[in-house]
């Protein structure tokens, strides 16, 4: 049996006859392959590293540059303009030889040189944003610097291949906006929700901060942008995400969905062992840095530090605050079937298990018979429960022992693998069905997934999957890309038989998976039931609702000349209105990956100009040509608001970083305070996708996830992700909390279906 290999390698005894000693060969040719593996993946790393640092320039342009100086040399030609004889003179003897080596010292130096201006010219012209504000379009006229910028910028791609990392180094830093700047957009924003008299208090408030204290934090978050990469990143993921003592589970994790329109196979082994393998295809590309960095219009790359996390990542919990684990590799997963857990080997002797093998494994767990000990079947409920039970009981009870080696087993595992006992169906005549979906994705039964991993992969009992993805390592798009991916690979890609198995034959018989052990008292039992009762509850408030709607999507939106993220963002703000009887704060998250270690900065939708645009909606006396002229306006405004939180002029986490700044220098500031406490009852996200070149959705429009989405932010308020997956589709995740009396997600679902059609309706489409 597998569980054999818990024996020592190891071992020697004193005895009458001398010393014995005895070796476990076998697990001593798995330390020695896994320390091979080790060292391999360090070289890659460290070719990998090279090549980045040194991009543009390549091993290639090197060995040409020093043939070129050296053969030059050697014909008698002079390429270094002299520099050789002045060198020559600290060698023992002026030596063909030694001019060779002269030559071949002044070739590093140029080549050198050149890829260091290059590097920096690239990052001198990344830092130009000005064609972000530039209209495109036909008809539309591009400005002379925004035209030779591009002109400029094109060398780099044309004529060199970037690797995912290739653009690191030449990222600029985020910068950090003026105090004037800040309160002007913030006090603007807030306009459409305060009277005149809320206003003007708070007018006078943010003048006293910008003219007093904030002056002081400023000058702290100048300081901390010159010593760090980026000024923002570390301490809101901190403070935003890893000091939360609130459950992860709803409140942060966010999910993700398979394509509906494709059912490859309803084997849930096969399913499963394809969508594994294909992870580590992007696994694999994320290491080798193989991966294209995305880029913006084609032209302009995007940081990639967060796909460093995506695999063999867990989230620890602490008592004051949790922490990241990141390993440098893992050779097995973790899987969770019938509340039990398992060790799934994914190599076998240095090499990848084929899908075929990998279905060999699965299917294994899933025909296991062996009974459920004490405590397993709802262990994860810690995870989902509030973290300081969690903290206090993983050191208690999780220290030592068999749990301590069957928890670094889960926890050091490349990522999470959960069977789930339900069929996941799609009925577009029954909205239900999806509903379900989405809600197992977003918390399952409470204890069926390790919320604490970087992600879980949820697999259906008819092979239909997606994901549950913790928050604090990384943001949503790089989950979907991804999750993209894997979509193009496992859907496109022919893999399965007729039968519903995996392609291929088996060329060795794969490791058996090692069922996990666990030794429980009964006061961890107690606990784990504690947490299970806190994340039941939160599951059962949550009111989730995923709108397909088909009447119209991107092409319509395109008529209209209006951008289809403002067409959306437009009706939310619309149909809220129309719930609430009111405005809202609204959260849409925007990415400033534009700049190193970027994350996300918040767009603020509710805008003077969209408040008017609703306000006429609701009058009939307003004409349409005045309607049209409203939203124009306002769609305008949106598009201004999310370029300038795309190029670091947003508000909210300038805000945030001033007020980490007073708490550390324990300075009370009323205004911040306030800033800080205000509630997003409407929180939003759009879903972004085209991330890969493997998926084209011109020709493979069915083939498009379904997105994902999250869990409401503000108790009385609701959470809205939505991807615009077509020219006529645009799925809603509609969330929010079933305990709060003002709303309703079936309902605000109605709202924008309705909004939307109004908006379509102005135009006469």
């Amino acid at each position: 049996m597998a569980e054999g290999h818990q024996a020592v390698a190891f071992s020697f005894a004193i005895t009458h006859e001398g010393l014995d000693v005895n070796f476990d060969f076998e697990v001593i040719r798995l330390i020695a392959r896994s320390a091979v593996r080790s060292w391999r993946k360090r070289g890659l790393r460290f070719q990998t590293n090279l090549k980045s640092n040194f991009f543009p320039g390549s091993l290639r342009s090197l060995v040409m540059t020093e043939a070129v100086f050296i053969g030059a040399e050697k014909s008698g030609y002079d390429l270094t303009c002299g520099l050789t004889d002045k060198l020559i003179v600290h060698f023992p003897k002026d030596s063909v030889e030694y001019r060779v080596l002269c030559s071949a010292i002044l070739g590093l130096a140029g080549w050198a040189g050149v890829i260091f201006s290059l590097r920096q010219l690239m990052g001198l012209l990344l830092k130009y944003h000005g064609w972000m504000y530039e209209e495109r379009g036909a008809g539309r006229q591009v400005s002379l610097p925004t035209r030779a910028w591009f002109l400029a910028m094109q060398p780099f791609f044309r004529l060199f291949q970037p690797q995912l990392y290739s653009f690191q180094g030449m990222l600029p830093t985020l910068p950090v906006p003026s105090l004037s700047s800040t309160r002007e957009k913030y006090l603007r924003s807030v306009r459409p929700l305060l009277d005149d008299a809320q206003y003007s208090r708070m007018e006078k408030l943010s003048l006293e901060f910008v003219r007093g204290i904030g002056q002081k934090l400023q000058r702290y978050l100048y300081l901390k942008r010159m010593w760090s990469t980026n000024y923002v990143s570390d301490w809101w993921e901190e403070y935003v995400y890893l000091r939360g003592r609130s459950p992860i589970m709803v409140n942060s994790n966010f999910y993700g969905i398979d394509t509906l329109f494709k059912h490859p196979t309803r084997n849930p082994a096969a399913r499963a062992a394809n969508i594994i393998y294909e992870a580590l295809l992007f696994r694999r590309a994320i290491e080798r840095s193989e991966l294209e960095p995305i880029m913006v219009q084609g032209t302009v790359p995007l940081c990639s530090f967060q796909y460093e996390r995506v695999f063999n990542t867990t989230r620890a919990p602490g008592i004051e605050t949790d922490r990241i684990i990141h390993l440098d590799d893992s050779t097995h997963i973790a899987v969770y079937c019938h509340g039990k857990y398992f060790k799934v080997p994914l190599y076998y002797k240095g090499r990848l298990l084929r899908p075929c093998e990998l279905e060999i494994s699965l299917q294994k767990v899933l025909d296991d018979v062996s009974a459920i000990q004490p405590g397993e079947e709802k262990l994860a409920a810690l995870t989902a429960g509030d973290r300081i039970p969690w903290a206090k009981c993983r050191q208690e009870f999780f220290s030592k022992g068999l749990n301590k080696v069957s928890l670094s087993v889960v926890e050091g595992a490349a990522f999470m693998v959960a069977f789930d006992d339900d069929d996941f169906n799609f009925d577009p005549d029954d909205h239900t069905q999806l509903d379900k979906f989405g809600a197992t994705l977003l918390h399952g039964k409470g204890y069926d997934r390790w919320f604490d991993k970087s992600f879980t992969l949820v697999i259906g009992k008819n092979g239909r999957v997606g994901f549950n993805a913790e928050h604090s390592w990384a943001d949503a798009a790089v989950l979907a890309h991804m999750w993209e991916f894997v979509i193009a690979e496992d859907v496109l890609v022919p893999r399965y038989k007729e039968d519903g198995h995996c392609k291929g034959v088996p060329e060795c018989t794969p490791p058996t998976p090692i069922r996990l052990k666990w030794e429980m008292p009964e006061a961890c039992i107690e606990k784990i039931e504690t947490s299970y009762q806190v994340a039941l509850a939160l599951l059962n408030d949550v009111d989730l609702r995923l709108l397909a709607h088909s009447a119209f999507g991107k092409g319509l939106m395109k008529k209209c000349r209006i951008s289809p993220d403002a067409y959306i963002q437009m009706a939310l703000q619309l149909a809220y209105y129309r719930d609430a009887n009111r405005f809202s704060l609204t959260y849409e998250a925007s990415m400033t990956r534009l700049f190193r270690e970027g994350r996300t900065e918040t767009v603020r939708p509710c805008t003077i100009e969209s408040s008017q645009w609703v306000k006429a909606m609701m009058d009939e006396s307003v004409s349409k040509e005045e309607r049209i002229r409203l939203l124009r306006l306002a769609c305008g405004q949106h598009q201004r608001g999310y370029q300038d939180a795309m190029c670091g002029k947003g508000i909210d986490r300038h805000l945030f970083c001033l007020y980490v700044v007073s708490k550390y220098l324990e300075v009370d500031s009323p205004f911040l305070k306030e800033v800080l406490s205000e509630p997003w009852r409407l929180s939003t996200s759009q879903t972004p996708h085209g991330q890969t070149s493997k998926l084209d959705l011109a020709k493979h429009p069915d083939c498009i996830s379904a997105g994902g989405g999250f869990g409401p932010v503000a108790d009385d308020g609701y959470g809205v992700s939505y991807i615009i997956a077509g020219e006529n589709l645009i799925f809603f995740h509609i969330s929010s909390k079933r305990s709060s009396p003002e709303t309703d997600s079936n309902r605000f679902a109605q709202q924008i279906t309705k909004a939307l059609s109004d908006i379509k309706e102005l135009f006469g489409l």
